[in-house]
This record gives structure tokens, C-alpha cells and sequence, in this order.
């Protein structure tokens, strides 16, 4: 008879563990609260117009190819993928716009163009990026976490200072333009935290943008949910939607069945894919491994308030992905990780999908996400959200010099109480825990509980880290120590 796994949760992670479990032997079914699977990746139709609610970059295209590898499948199996081409635009001020292309060389002129001696400057970065890169790919991200050994062949590797200094210090130290600067730390927000309290080994996400790129899935960041569901199903996966998960029973130790929609599902083996603070919400407290204390001093990565908003004409003077950092960078970090509040002027981000994959709006018309980085578990109301919309648009307009506020033809918000509603997310972060030197690793919550036998977690809040490549591996590393503790 075949060993029972029940995985809580559909996001990226789960969906990749309930691949790899499957495939190994194990009778597997996932259990979703929502009425669609994707955990965070889920989508929104409205009105002919197609969203990704979450993720909107798709970086890392070897983690992917390597877990759809691990199938002898590959991603073109399951979806068409393009490089943009620019990558992204960074706006400064009103027609002060610096375009990220596609490949090394050109960016390297980009900088060039804007600070004399640059080009060596990068190019050298970039090297010193890829070896991190490398490193972190074949060594670090694969570990599951378990002991401070596993950073031992990494110190001696890349020289403890790159776990000293960090990125912040990094980028100033090699360019003098703000805007050069800007554009070199925004990527570790990716990982969640400040440049300056991300350690230097994690420039590597700098490799990820200047010297891998950037990409879209035809019809949306879904569509790797999708090619993962079909995937996991073919490999005889089970998955039940509607079906929220309020219990995990524990007795004599070892947990042994869930409560979801008044029924007991049993099983030999329970995994969370969820929140992990909610995951253990769900337990009796003797079985607990974190404290509430815990969590509070933990360092999170942001919430976000988003807007999808569709328009009844093209836009213009804007790229697929367009970062707005017309204000000050520092004073919205902080309102973000040093004094929680909302932004007086906000940073934001916005993708325009429509732009290149004519399946997310009508023809003529375009499909805008707005997205403004927030400090979890801050107060929102609808008003908070009206009045941040208002301040973006209106910047919008101006620094893109075009008028779209009455082209508007609907705009949908998620923000904090979305995430903790949808995602029993804490505090309503949208991201997870941020990588900084003393979350990384062996550093973060453990994948295996040690309270309680035949409890597992996986997902951003445990190794390796926030971000849709770092789910994918972390449901693998949680698959391997399953199946290395419960063989068949």
C-alpha cells in the first residue's frame, strides 16, 4: 500500500513537492482554500482583460527549466516563453527614463552613456555576480537547511566578506550616479529587504537581471501554474479546491490527519505549503515551534498595494515592466523596514503585459498592474487606497506625459486584508521573510518540524527564500527530506 501525503496549499512550492512526491512513489493530494489554485500566482479576468494577481517577472529561467528537467519536460512543453526586449524602464523624473535592454553589452553602454568608466565597472560587477550566482545555484539554494555545515564550502568559496558587506555598500562603492545605484539595488528587493541589510553574496540577482533577463510566459505568469497542475496530475496528483484546511491533529507526537471543510482527511505524511506562521496557528500550542515573539522580531519582506486596472486605449512612453523612482528611494525603505507607516510619496511599480502578449486585453485597449511596496501589517481601508491610487496616476500622467485617468475603464485593489484573507498571510506580506544575513540558511524556519514528527513546510517563509524560482527548489529540498525519512 502506498504512502499518503497531503500537501496544504497550491502555490509554486506545494505544486512543485506534490510533483517530486509523486513521482517517487507517494499517493499525494493537495488541499486548496481558494476557489483556484496558484497560491499567490493566481489570476484575475474582468471585462475581456487578463491579470497576474501576483508574480509578473519571470527571472531565473534555469530553475525552471531545471525543475521541468527533473520530468524530462521542458518548459516549452507547457508554454511559450519570450524575452523582452527592453527589459524593464526606470523612470527618474519627468523625461528622465533610462531603458534596461536585453543583453550585457547594450546595458553596458546604457551606463556608459551615464557615467563615464562605468561600462568596466559593471561588466566586472556582473562577472563577480555570476560566480555568486553559480555558487548560490549548484551549492547554496539546494541545501535544505538544515546545518551551519552547509555554508561551510560557501564561505570558503566566495570569502566571508560577502556575508559582511552588503549590496548597498557594493554598488556605491564601484558607481557614483544615484540612478546607476538605483537600478543595481532594486533587485534585492526581490529577496525582500533593504540593500542595505542584504548581505553582498546576494548580488547575484544581479546576474539574474543584467546578465540572464528578463521574460514572460504567452498568456501570463499562470501559465507555469498551469503547466505545474497538469504536470502533477499526470503524475497522479489529487487536487481538492474550496477545501480549507482549519486543523492539523497531532497524537503521541506525530501528526496524523487534517480537518478541512468538517472532515478528517488522514494521512501518513502532512506538508504545508501554506503561510508558515498560520501553518502553526493550525497545531495545539504544545506542538509549536515559533513563538509569537518570534515572528514580531522576525525581519519581513514587504505587503504590497496593488491595483489592476484596465484602459480603453494604448498607452505610451511606458515598457511591458516600467519602475517609477522619481522619489526618494531611502525615506520609502524606511517607511517600510525602520518606521512601519504609508509612504507620504511612494515608489511604484507597473506592468503593462498587454504591451507584448496580446491575450491580456481587447485589442486596443491595455491591461496596467500598479504596485506599491508596503511594510506588513499596516491599516487598509478603501479610502487609504483611493487616495493612493489618486497620488500614482497623478504622477503617472506626469512623468509619462499622457493623460489616462478618463480611459479608465475599471480598476480592481488587493492590499494587506486581501493577503491576509486569501493567503493567511502574516501581517499581510506578500513576499515572505526577507533574506538578511541572519535569515538565511540554517538561519530561516525549518523545513521538517521538530515538534512534530510527519510535519513538513514549504514555501517563501523557509529555505531557500522569497521569490517564485526559490519556491520551485524549496518544494524540492522538502520532497528529498520526506522521501529520505519516510521511504517506501
Amino acid at each position: 500500500m502506498k504512502k499518503t501525503i497531503l500537501i496544504i496549499g497550491s502555490g509554486f512550492s506545494s505544486l512543485a513537492a506534490s510533483c517530486y512526491l509523486a513521482k517517487a512513489g507517494y499517493e499525494v493530494t493537495i488541499l486548496e482554500k481558494n476557489a483556484t489554485i496558484g497560491g499567490r500566482a493566481r489570476q484575475l479576468k474582468k471585462d475581456g482583460f487578463t491579470f497576474d494577481i501576483g508574480p509578473t517577472w519571470y527571472w531565473m529561467p534555469d530553475v525552471f527549466e531545471r525543475f521541468f528537467n527533473d520530468f524530462n519536460k521542458k518548459p516549452s512543453d507547457y508554454y511559450t516563453l519570450d524575452k523582452l526586449s527592453p527589459a524593464y524602464s526606470v523612470y527618474f523624473g519627468k523625461n528622465d527614463l533610462i531603458t534596461i535592454d536585453d543583453s550585457l553589452e547594450k546595458i553596458s553602454e546604457t551606463f556608459e552613456s551615464n557615467e563615464k568608466g562605468s561600462a568596466l565597472s559593471l561588466k566586472k560587477f556582473i562577472h563577480k555576480a555570476k560566480t555568486n550566482y553559480d555558487i548560490a545555484i549548484k551549492d547554496l539554494v539546494y541545501k535544505p537547511g538544515v546545518s551551519p555545515l552547509e555554508l561551510v564550502s560557501l564561505t570558503t568559496m566566495t570569502r566571508l566578506n560577502q556575508f559582511v558587506s552588503n549590496v548597498k555598500r557594493d554598488v556605491r562603492k564601484r558607481f557614483k550616479s544615484d540612478k546607476l545605484r538605483k537600478i543595481l539595488e532594486f533587485p534585492v528587493l526581490f529577496l525582500g529587504a533593504k540593500p542595505s541589510n542584504t548581505p553582498s553574496f546576494y548580488n547575484f540577482m544581479n546576474y539574474a537581471d543584467f546578465g540572464m533577463g528578463t521574460f514572460h510566459p504567452k498568456k501570463g505568469m499562470y501559465q507555469v501554474i498551469l503547466a505545474m497542475e497538469q504536470l502533477a496530475k499526470d503524475l497522479g496528483v489529487k487536487i481538492q479546491t474550496n477545501s480549507a484546511v482549519s486543523k492539523i491533529n497531532v497524537s503521541k507526537g506525530k501528526a496524523l490527519s487534517v480537518i478541512a471543510n468538517n472532515m478528517i482527511h488522514s494521512a501518513d505524511v502532512i506538508l504545508s505549503g501554506a503561510d508558515y506562521w498560520h501553518s502553526e496557528t493550525l497545531l495545539d500550542k504544545p506542538y509549536r515551534q515559533y513563538s509569537e515573539n518570534y515572528w514580531i522580531k522576525r525581519v519581513f519582506a514587504p505587503s504590497a498595494l496593488l491595483f489592476y486596472v484596465g484602459f480603453d486605449k494604448k498607452l505610451k512612453n511606458v515598457d511591458h515592466h516600467t519602475l517609477f523612482f522619481d522619489v526618494d528611494f531611502d525615506i520609502h525603505a524606511n517607511a517600510i523596514y525602520d518606521n512601519p507607516k504609508w509612504p507620504e510619496e511612494p515608489l511604484f511599480y507597473a506592468s503593462f503585459p498587454s504591451m507584448t502578449d496580446d491575450s491580456s486585453a481587447p485589442e486596443g485597449k491595455e491591461a496596467g498592474i500598479f504596485l506599491i511596496p508596503l511594510a506588513p501589517g499596516l491599516e487598509d481601508t478603501e479610502k487609504l487606497r483611493t487616495t493612493y491610487f489618486n497620488k500614482i496616476i497623478e504622477r503617472f500622467e506626469d512623468l509619462t506625459s499622457q493623460e489616462v485617468r478618463n480611459s479608465i475603464i475599471f480598476k480592481e485593489s488587493f492590499c494587506v486584508k486581501d493577503f491576509e484573507k486569501d493567503y493567511n498571510s502574516y501581517k499581510g506580506n506578500a513576499y515572505g521573510m526577507a533574506n538578511t544575513l541572519l535569515q538565511t540558511a540554517f538561519l530561516r524556519p525549518k523545513l521538517k518540524s521538530k515538534k512534530v514528527k510527519n510535519l513538513y513546510f514549504t514555501g517563501q517563509l523557509t529555505v531557500p527564500g522569497p521569490g517564485v524560482p526559490p519556491s520551485l527548489i524549496s518544494g524540492k529540498l522538502v520532497a528529498e527530506l520526506i522521501t529520505k525519512h519516510h521511504q517506501l
